[in-house]
């Protein structure tokens, strides 16, 4: 069922403005996703890449608007440390502390990290066995079209995995949940953050505005995937959505 979305003002998606909103934040993006989700933000990326398992020798996986690459090395560590992972994203300062990550964990063989557009996608068709994201589409000026690059270069066969927070609407986790997201996250965020940009502001009112539960499985149907799965974390806090080539 799909779930109500909240009225809001459209915000700005613009390459530029959404760039210079996490290059200012990047230095202290894991702590505050960390400290802002009580540490769950872990948990979802754990189940993500267990209920999308990496097969061996089926070719590389991407993960697109990586930030600073958690998923993408949750992804390597789950395949025992050998599968390639490629991870995109547009905002330079946090490929940058991605590629730092990757040292310190010893994967800097298998990851590599490139500056990229999930509008448009640097790799020919069908190259990976899993093209993946973590709160990282509903940044994507045009969802209709990030989707669609990443059915494009997912090989026939893979899987497409979009994890993003969602709104629960169980009583009372939902309105408790929407008081803390709209009252208190967005000042502990923005005082730590000290950004410009009003980055968790913005988070709010994008969680908002993008489409949920069986509204996004419908985008990902139209992008060319089949078989959509659902499954909901932490009382529906986030979703995976899972497609198939």
């Amino acid at each position: 069922m799909p779930q109500t979305q909240l009225p809001t003002e459209k915000l700005d998606k613009s390459s530029d403005s959404v760039r210079q909103m996490f290059g200012e934040i990047a230095p202290r993006y894991d702590l505050m996703n960390h400290l802002l989700s009580f540490g769950v933000d872990l948990y979802w990326r754990w189940r993500t890449v267990r209920r999308v398992r990496p097969q061996p020798n089926a070719g590389p996986i991407l993960d697109v608007c990586t930030g600073t690459g958690d998923l993408a090395l949750a992804y390597w560590r789950a395949s025992d440390r050998k599968a390639r992972v490629v991870g995109t994203d547009f905002c330079h300062p946090m490929l940058v502390l991605a590629n730092q990550k990757g040292q310190s964990a010893g994967a800097a063989e298998y990851l590599s990290w490139l500056e990229g557009d999930t509008e448009q996608l640097p790799f020919p068709d069908d190259q990976f066995q899993i093209v993946c994201v973590a709160f990282g589409l509903r940044n994507v000026s045009d969802t209709d079209k990030g989707l669609r690059e990443m059915a494009r270069v997912c090989m026939p066969g893979g899987s497409v995995a979009v994890l993003e927070f969602s709104t629960p609407t169980v009583w009372p986790i939902g309105p408790l949940y929407r008081w803390y997201f709209h009252n208190v996250l967005p000042r502990i965020g923005q005082a730590l953050a000290s950004n410009r940009k009003s980055a968790y502001n913005y988070l709010p009112q994008s969680v908002s505005q993008f489409p949920q539960g069986e509204a996004l499985a419908e985008r990902m149907r139209t992008a060319g995937l089949s078989q959509i799965e659902l499954y909901r974390y932490t009382f529906g806090v986030a979703t995976l959505y899972v497609g198939h080539k």
